[in-house]
């Protein structure tokens, strides 16, 4: 036996099956995890080549092949990957893992299956784990997956995330500190997270949300919504020539998918977060910054008055947006009535 042959051995082990697909090639799979729990500039191809293989399994398994999960778990196979993650070098095969969980996540169909692979709570440690968010792969395949697992979540399922004796919530929790990150499409992610928690009828995560979470989330949303309105109006004050179209179509664009986005979580008819968006809503962005920019100064008592004012030609096609997309009664009935009424009593008192 040559050098090369048994240095490959020493990695590999024995013989991989030649049926890719099947519970021999998991166990030889295995194998490999056991003789490389360490990761190491020699082996970490190996590594992140094999944990794509072992979710190429899964998958076929999950439809025709049950002894196939029965096997990963009764391996606690996941637990190799938290191992890796939390080693020196584990990044360098973190994007593999995290693919890897997005992938067999995203692709089981047995609900059991799904449940097995969620019981042990492994998924919510991976989801703790303190990943580099400097590395923009890392960060996508991290929402990304966040976002898949999001979409699996119902009644029953949502035990396996939000511990009501703990009080805490990681999938939800650690998804809305990317609510305002500068890549478009991590952004997106975290909505539709938001939005597939939401629309579970859990009233446990329900009062969770309310009171750790939702009036500082909603806050934190409506001001990003209010800078990204400053922004724009500088846009239409000081960039009128053509040239720049290009990028008022942008910023509106996004303009409107922050509005549709608030209408979506009007939707799902969750009172107590509704009443709470309300309030933020109307009180941080469409009253004192809106309507604010649409009276005339001299009804102020005040001379200077330090607040934002908005171009009034931007204002009104902001607002008409918001009016257009916008149809939760309660936001729409108050900000007619103030708008109607002239009431500068209660523009002046927020």
């Amino acid at each position: 036996m040559d050098m090369l042959t048994r240095a490959r051995n020493s990695l590999f082990g024995a013989t991989q099956p030649r049926n890719l697909h099947s519970l021999d090639n998991l166990k030889y799979l295995y194998g490999v995890l056991q003789r490389n729990t360490t990761v190491s500039d020699a082996n970490r191809d190996l590594l992140t080549e094999t944990l794509r293989s072992i979710s190429e399994i899964l998958i076929w398994g999950d439809q025709h092949d049950s002894s196939v999960f029965d096997y990963f778990l009764e391996r606690g196979m996941l637990i190799y990957f938290l191992d890796y993650m939390r080693q020196k070098n584990g990044r360098f095969i973190c994007v593999q893992i995290l693919q890897t969980l997005n992938i067999l996540f995203e692709n089981i169909r047995n609900e059991t299956s799904l449940y097995y692979l969620l019981s042990n709570n492994h998924v919510n440690r991976i989801i703790l784990h303190k990943f580099d968010f400097s590395d923009e792969e890392i960060t996508a395949y991290y929402i990304s997956f966040l976002k898949t697992l999001s979409l699996k979540l119902n009644k029953h399922s949502i035990n396996f995330f939000y511990n009501e004796r703990n009080n805490d919530f990681p999938l939800y929790v650690e998804a809305i500190k990317f609510f305002n990150h500068p890549e478009t499409m991590v952004r997106i992610a975290v909505r539709t997270l938001t939005l597939n928690v939401y629309k579970v009828s859990d009233p446990g995560m329900h009062r969770f949300i309310l009171d750790c979470t939702a009036t500082e989330y909603f806050s934190n949303f409506v001001w990003f919504i209010r800078n990204h309105v400053l922004d724009f109006d500088s846009l239409i004050r000081n960039n009128r020539d053509v040239n720049h179209r290009g990028q008022l179509t942008s910023s509106l664009e996004e303009y409107l998918d922050h509005i549709h986005y608030l209408q979506d979580i009007f939707l799902l008819n969750v009172d107590n977060l509704n009443n709470v968006l309300k309030d933020q809503l109307m009180n941080r962005l469409l009253i004192p910054v809106y309507i604010f920019s649409l009276i005339k100064r001299d009804k102020f008592s005040r001379v200077k008055d330090p607040r934002i004012m908005l171009d009034q030609l931007s204002t009104l096609f902001l607002l008409a947006e918001v009016f257009l997309v916008i149809h939760y009664r309660p936001v729409v009935e108050e900000l007619a009535d103030i708008i109607l009424s002239a009431d500068v009593e209660t523009v002046e008192a927020i």
